[in-house]
C-alpha cells in the first residue's frame, strides 16, 4: 500500500520506444508504446504514451487512492531536457475490498509537455520509470525509456483527444470555487471542503501540495446546495502541519469527468 504524495517529477507513469513491449513477466500484463506528437510553437515538445493493460489490470493516477503505487521517474540520460509538466486524462475511480483508488483500466494515453533547454535543438527522453500494475494484487514494474523527440509539427488525433480529457476548472465548469474550513485535531488537523453540487460526482480527491502531509480518505454528505469534503491531514513523520490553502488541490471525479480547484478560500 503506499499513500506518499508524489515528488515534483513523479508524473509519468511510462514512457517507452515506439512498439516496445516490457521485457520479463508482464509480458502479459502491459504494453506501452510512445506517440512522438509535436513541437509547438513556442518550442514545447507535445508527446505522449499508450498504456495497454491486460483485462482486470489497472494502473494508477498522480495520486493513488487508499492503496495503490503511484508513478516515480528517473530523468536521467535525457538530453536538452529543462522539465516536463503531464497532462492526466480524467481518471477513473475503483472500489475493491473496502479501499477506494484512481486510475486507469483498459487503455489510456498520458500526455507529457516537454521543455527542451535549448530551444530548436533534439530533444532526448532516457531514464527509468517505476509503476505499479494491479489486479489483485499490485506488481511494482521498472522500465528504462530512451527516445528521440521529432521536432515537425503535426498533430496526433490519439494524443489531442488525451489532452481534452483532462480534469476542468470552476470556471469552464460554471461553478463557484472551493471554500475551505481548518481547525486543529489529535495528530493533525481536520479540512472541511465546500464545494459546489456536480451531478455524478463519486469522489473528491485532496492534494495537500506538500510530500510531507498526508490526507486521510475523504468522507462526502450533502448540506443544501453544497458538497462537503471531510479529511484530516497529519505529517507523515508526525511533525507539526503547516498548511498552505493555496497549495491545496480538490479534485472532484465522476462520470468521466472532473472539476479541479487549486486553492481553497476560507470558508
Amino acid at each position: 500500500m503506499c499513500r506518499s504524495p508524489l515528488a515534483p517529477l513523479a508524473l509519468l507513469a511510462v514512457l517507452a520506444l515506439p512498439g516496445a513491449a516490457m521485457a520479463g513477466p508482464v509480458d502479459d500484463i502491459v504494453r506501452l508504446d510512445l506517440l512522438p506528437g509535436w513541437r509547438a510553437a513556442d518550442g514545447t515538445q507535445m508527446a505522449g504514451f499508450r498504456v495497454t493493460l491486460a483485462p482486470g489490470w489497472k494502473t494508477y493516477w498522480r495520486a493513488p487512492g487508499d492503496a495503490g503505487i503511484p508513478p516515480q521517474v528517473d530523468w536521467t540520460g535525457s538530453d536538452n531536457v529543462a522539465g516536463a509538466a503531464f497532462r492526466w486524462p480524467v481518471p477513473e475511480v475503483f472500489e475493491v475490498g473496502g479501499y477506494e483508488t484512481y486510475g486507469y483500466s483498459e487503455q489510456v494515453v498520458l500526455p507529457v509537455a516537454v521543455m527542451p533547454a535549448q530551444h530548436g535543438a533534439p530533444v532526448r527522453v532516457e531514464g527509468r520509470l517505476e509503476i505499479g500494475v494491479c489486479r489483485d494484487v499490485c506488481v511494482p514494474v521498472s522500465l528504462d525509456f530512451a527516445a528521440d523527440l521529432p521536432q515537425q509539427d503535426g498533430r496526433d488525433p490519439a494524443l489531442a483527444l488525451a489532452l481534452a480529457n483532462r480534469a476542468q476548472t470552476p470556471a469552464e465548469a460554471g461553478v463557484e470555487g472551493a471554500r475551505c474550513a481548518v481547525s486543529p485535531t489529535e495528530g493533525g488537523v481536520a479540512l472541511t471542503a465546500a464545494l459546489p453540487l456536480v451531478d455524478g460526482t463519486q469522489a473528491v480527491v485532496v492534494e495537500t501540495g506538500d510530500p510531507a502531509l498526508w490526507a486521510a480518505p475523504v468522507t462526502l454528505r450533502r448540506e443544501g446546495d453544497k458538497l462537503l469534503a471531510s479529511t484530516r491531514i497529519s505529517h507523515v513523520a508526525k511533525g507539526p502541519v503547516a498548511l498552505d490553502r493555496s497549495a491545496l488541490v480538490l479534485t472532484m471525479i465522476g462520470d468521466g469527468e472532473a472539476v479541479e480547484f487549486r486553492g481553497c478560500a476560507p470558508a
